[in-house]
């Protein structure tokens, strides 16, 4: 059995733990056992907790419809029907905006946030009400549990120098420590992730597309010292340009659009409706940017070669070497080529700029060779760390630019996403028969 099963019951485990124990244990510690007021109000906000945190656990993260016709009414909407589209040649869908394929789930989500480790769910939206009300009935649990507990440690610090049997037993010291440790603990843990989503809810942002943020900011950073552009594949010059992140249409709308509705009191029910999957397949915009502009920006690492390899060397190209195997073999042998050849990983900028300055096509200006180290750094930043310089997984291959991280040392794959599926999803890929599905939609749509 795989750990991640024992993650959901270990929760449980734990609310249990402190919600119950502590409760048993208040009646009998002095100055006096918990009341019956303050027995109902915890009691209210651990109902309140479990419920929130068990659909948070078992409501579907939603399915992007397989239907070209839906597809075509829906995707092509507001921000989506121009400019760049993505699609996922494992769910052989077109994405819609904010969606990502999650390596867990095994499926393109809408509106991606991340796959959360301790619900076993990814945290999408549909789902992210419920994350965010547990979240929220959970700090306020740990906080009131914490308010039960602060009088009944004052008075046994106060009362230390007392004989041992006029205080609590060893038993009851033993388990008040447990549960100040473990409440303590979560409420960090908890509160600080509780935060950051209140935050990300005001900005409507995701936390993948707080990467793709950061992601975007280095690209203008590094494009800034070559003239507005970084070299793409075979060699290629992508325009890289400061880009405004799109979905932040102002606070109010914001948190309308995260919990699913405008109304405050629906926002604390944990009883609250899931959001429609209909209403993740467009978002609005704030239009600071040209409606052929789409998220997240071009990423000259996320572009696949134009010319197949092998035609550029010449041992290689039109050699057959499948001759001594057997039909299954040949077509098994063949679509492997086929896989490899979609996702062709690169070495890290850093390694790259090293070699161009080294065979004399690009310089990091005038100044000395210190400031010329510090400079590299700044460019590559923590792809010259582990992200760049480990290997991938135990295979001893170094890792690409897909391996880059942000300044919290992440990448793609910790929130859950699928990598190769997320780095090289461009229009370029859709299948003949989709695109004909589309124009056959099209044109019913215009009858």
């Amino acid at each position: 059995m795989e750990l991640s099963a024992l993650a959901v019951p270990s929760v449980y485990g734990l609310i249990s733990f402190l919600a119950y124990s502590s409760q048993w244990l208040l009646l009998y510690l002095d100055p006096e056992p918990i009341s019956k007021k303050q027995l109902i109000r915890f009691n209210v906000l651990l109902v309140c907790l479990l419920i929130t945190y068990t659909r948070a656990v078992i409501v579907d993260p939603g399915r992007i419809p397989r239907s070209p016709e839906k597809e075509e009414d829906n995707i092509d909407g507001k921000d989506s029907g121009k400019g760049r589209k993505r699609w996922c040649r494992k769910c052989k869908a077109t994405k819609p905006p904010r969606s990502h394929h999650c390596k867990e789930c095994k499926r393109c989500i809408p509106k991606m946030d991340h796959h959360c480790p301790w619900t076993s769910n990814c945290v999408s939206h549909t789902t992210f009400p419920h994350f965010f009300r547990f979240l929220f009935y959970a700090t306020t649990s740990m906080i009131y549990l914490f308010s039960l507990l602060w009088p009944r440690i004052k008075f046994v610090w106060d009362d230390r120098n007392l004989p041992s049997y006029l205080g609590p037993s060893i038993f009851q010291l033993a388990h008040l420590f447990m549960l100040t440790l473990a409440n303590f603990f979560a409420l960090f843990a908890v509160g600080i992730l509780f935060v950051r989503n209140v935050w990300c809810l005001a900005v409507n942002t995701t936390t993948i597309e707080g990467w793709e943020i950061e992601r975007h900011k280095t690209l203008v950073r590094r494009a800034r010292y070559f003239g507005g552009y970084l070299d793409g594949p075979d060699g290629i010059q992508v325009r890289i340009q400061k880009q405004e992140f799109p979905y932040d249409i102002g606070f109010w709308k914001n948190f309308k659009q995260g919990m699913g509705t405008g109304n405050i009191l629906s926002w604390f029910s944990p009883f609250s409706t899931t959001p429609s999957i209909q209403s993740s397949l467009t978002f609005e915009t704030n239009d600071f940017e040209d409606p052929s502009v789409t998220w997240p920006p071009p990423d000259p690492d996320r572009m696949n070669r134009r010319v197949p390899h092998g035609i550029d060397r010449e041992s290689e190209a039109f050699t057959y070497r499948d001759a001594e195997l057997t039909p299954e073999d040949t077509i098994a042998a063949f679509r492997q080529r086929q896989e490899d050849d979609i996702v062709r990983r690169r070495k890290p900028f850093v390694q790259r700029l090293e070699a161009k300055v080294v065979r004399g096509e690009g310089s990091l200006g005038d100044e000395d060779e210190d400031e010329g180290v510090d400079r590299l750094d700044e460019l590559g930043e923590v792809e010259v760390g582990e992200g760049a310089e480990g290997t991938g997984g135990g295979d001893g291959q170094r890792e690409g630019e897909e391996s880059w991280r942000n300044s919290e040392g992440e990448r793609l794959r910790d929130f859950g996403v699928d990598e190769d599926i997320e780095f090289y999803d461009e229009e370029d890929d859709v299948p003949l028969s989709e695109l004909l599905a589309r124009k056959k939609a099209r044109a019913r749509a215009r009858a």
